[in-house]
Formats: structure tokens, C-alpha cells, sequence
């Protein structure tokens, strides 16, 4: 059986949004469901994956990130249900338009790196809980997962993941716009 670690690349990127308020809901289940969650990969909604290789990673990049991320204002998200890819179980984020406007700012900006290597026409914001996993494994986790709904959030950033070869780590981090709206701004 593998491990996983051949999913990832020594010097790989990843732009994510960390949900640390769904770590008591879905952090065990992850961790026994998403090997992702092996390598150091908090809960989390993706934003682009893979993105530019770490040598990449220039003052302009980081610029260009700053900019685009910054020209979203922060918003509260809630994750009420949960969702379906084949193998796959996700928390549902909203409100779909806001997450939608952001991954998609951020994808256009780079356009050299399509969301999730090009592999899929409508890339869906989600939460992973379980990858890889059987219908039965997946039905069980969802019940265990959908009576502590909702997770709520202010998403305020966007977080640049490294991954050295071992673990994935937090290399920085890409404020949203202060927004009124949000709660604690």
C-alpha cells in the first residue's frame, strides 16, 4: 500500500485557505482518511494547486499574489453540508460566489498554473475530509462529520504551503481586503 508521499514533489506549492476552526470536526477523521493531513496539510479550502515550483517563487511572484489576494475583501464562510467527488468526502463552503470569485482572481493570474494541473473543467472550492476512500468509508465519515455542522469562518488570507520533500509548511501568508462586514474586522 503507498503511503501517499508520491503525490507531492519535493519543492511543490500550494495556495490554500486554513480552516482552523474545522480542526475539531474533521481533524481526526483527516487524519485517518487524507493522507494529506500525514504531511503537515491543515484543513483547508483549496485556491491553486499545484502553483509555481518553489525556484519560482521571486519577489514579483509574491507581488503578484499580494495584489490579487488583496483585491478580495475578507468574508464569512460557513460550511453547513457536506459533498461528494468519487473517493472523496468535503465540507461545502459559503457562500460559493465569494470562494468562486477568489480562486478563480487567483488562477487567472497564473495562468501557467491551472488549477489542479487542467485535470477538470469546474474546479469546485471544497474542504477535503476523506480521499481515496470506499462508498461505505465515505458514508460513515459523512455521518460522523454532518451532525457537527456548521463550521463557520472569516476567511482573512491566503496561505503559500511548501512542500520539502517530508512535510508541507507554512512559507507565507496573503491578507484579503479588511472587509466591515466580516466578523472581528
Amino acid at each position: 500500500m503507498s503511503d501517499g508521499s508520491e503525490r507531492f514533489a519535493d519543492g511543490q506549492t500550494a495556495l490554500v485557505v486554513v480552516v482552523p476552526e474545522a480542526e475539531p470536526v474533521v481533524g481526526g477523521l483527516r487524519s485517518d482518511l487524507d493522507v494529506a493531513a500525514a504531511y503537515g496539510v491543515p484543513a483547508h479550502v483549496t485556491v491553486l494547486f499545484p502553483f509555481l515550483p518553489v525556484a519560482a517563487l521571486d519577489a514579483a511572484v509574491l507581488d503578484a499574489l499580494r495584489d490579487v489576494v488583496g483585491a478580495h475583501p475578507a468574508f464569512d464562510a460557513t460550511f453547513a453540508g457536506c459533498g461528494r467527488f468519487p473517493g472523496v468526502l468535503y465540507l461545502v463552503p459559503g457562500p460559493g460566489p465569494a470562494w468562486r470569485a477568489l480562486l478563480a482572481a487567483v488562477a487567472a493570474r497564473f495562468p501557467g498554473a491551472p488549477p489542479y494541473g487542467g485535470a477538470f473543467d469546474d474546479v469546485v472550492p471544497h474542504l477535503t475530509v476523506a480521499d481515496g476512500q470506499e462508498p461505505e468509508v465515505l458514508d460513515e465519515a459523512e455521518a460522523a462529520v454532518a451532525p457537527r455542522l456548521p463550521v463557520r469562518t472569516t476567511v482573512r488570507e491566503v496561505s503559500l504551503l511548501v512542500f520539502d520533500g517530508e512535510r508541507w509548511r507554512r512559507r507565507a501568508a496573503f491578507p484579503l481586503a479588511p472587509d466591515a462586514g466580516a466578523e472581528g474586522t
